[in-house]
């Protein structure tokens, strides 16, 4: 009898000598586990920084085109509509640092300028690589079709996307305000493109483009904090 009630007494004691080696154990997987995804969302973070900053030159190469300061070439056509595809990246790595704070109106303010961006691809893509080898009388009798209709929508999305975005950053907290304003004050212009003046329009470009390496920047600089 002795005998049965010794086996259970070895067998706790042997539990209470192991458990303290696998807690620390346990407890440096999950550290290595985290710091593992903390390393892959600094890359992805420093990678939606460099797109951005891709995004900034294409819009300071589609002003210099519009300005006559550089020639335009099937180059410079193909390049435009590349700025709103590498914005994009910029756009999801924000989101995902920062703007998913903001709760339900951050996600919906996120997929309304995501979509506007896409949709702006396609505009860039009949502005420069359709309009620039048609006839102005052409050009204005698509503009009277569907085709105008579906420009201005892509337009007033862009903008309001581009607002709800923004704020949402700004609630989330954590975003400089002044590349924030300046990218509201050069998407302005660029939204509205049919309506104001081409130095109104170029100078959005700059502007867009300035506060858009500035985010881009501060983001790299910021991924590796952020990520943890």
């Amino acid at each position: 009898m002795f005998a049965r009630t010794a086996e259970p007494r070895r067998l706790q004691s042997l539990i209470s000598l192991q458990r303290p080696a696998e807690e620390p154990q346990h407890e440096e997987n999950s550290a290595s586990v985290q710091s593992s995804a903390a390393a892959h969302s600094a890359k992805l973070y420093r990678l939606a920084s460099v797109a951005g900053a891709g995004s900034a030159l294409i819009l300071l190469v589609n002003a210099a085109k519009r300005s006559a300061l550089i020639a335009t070439t099937d180059l410079t056509q193909l390049l435009a509509p590349v700025a709103e595809i590498l914005a994009l990246g910029l756009v999801v790595g924000l989101f995902l640092a920062f703007g998913r704070r903001a709760g339900l109106f951050g996600t919906i303010a996120f997929v309304i300028n995501f979509v506007a961006l896409a949709s702006l691809v396609g505009v860039e893509v009949v502005i420069n690589l359709v309009f620039s080898k048609l006839p102005l009388a052409t050009i204005i009798e698509l503009r009277a079709g569907p085709l105008g209709l579906a420009l201005v929508v892509s337009s007033v999305l862009f903008l309001l996307g581009t607002l709800a975005f923004v704020t949402s950053l700004v609630v989330a907290r954590g975003v400089p305000r002044i590349p924030l304003a300046l990218y509201i004050i050069g998407a302005v212009p660029v939204a509205l493109r049919a309506f104001v003046p081409e130095l109104a329009l170029d100078l959005g470009l700059m502007t867009l483009a300035a506060a858009i390496a500035w985010l881009a920047g501060w983001l790299w600089m910021r991924a590796p904090t952020t990520s943890r």
